[in-house]
């Protein structure tokens, strides 16, 4: 998952035509770590789909238009737009993210 490490970088991404998933997350936050110990084969299995990882304590004002209000979330842009947010109240396990992710498929252009 690529680190994304400025707002400019933040808004180049969000433009792609193809779905970019953007992992709002804290260094200081457990489920994060937990999320980041099963992501892996599900980033392999959604491997159609960018994905990215953004430091909420480093860009808050990007959380804050997004509203991102708890992490560690997951945001889907496309064309500049967000198209989807998972909650981190739903991001708690591994069939909760593949559940949000398979319902993306009829929405996200590859």
């Amino acid at each position: 998952m690529e680190q994304i490490n400025s707002v400019e970088h933040f808004d180049e991404i969000i433009k792609g035509r193809k779905g970019s998933i953007v992992k709002f997350y804290a260094d200081w936050c457990p489920d994060c770590v937990r999320l980041d110990q099963f992501i892996g084969p599900i980033m392999e299995e959604f491997h159609e789909l960018d994905w990215y990882e953004l430091n909420r304590d480093d860009f808050p004002e990007i959380a804050e238009t997004y509203d991102v209000m708890g992490i560690p979330s997951l945001l889907v842009f496309q064309n500049g737009e967000k198209i989807a947010h998972l909650h981190s109240a739903n991001a708690k396990t591994p069939q909760q993210v593949k559940d949000f992710l398979s319902g993306l498929h009829s929405h996200v252009i590859n």
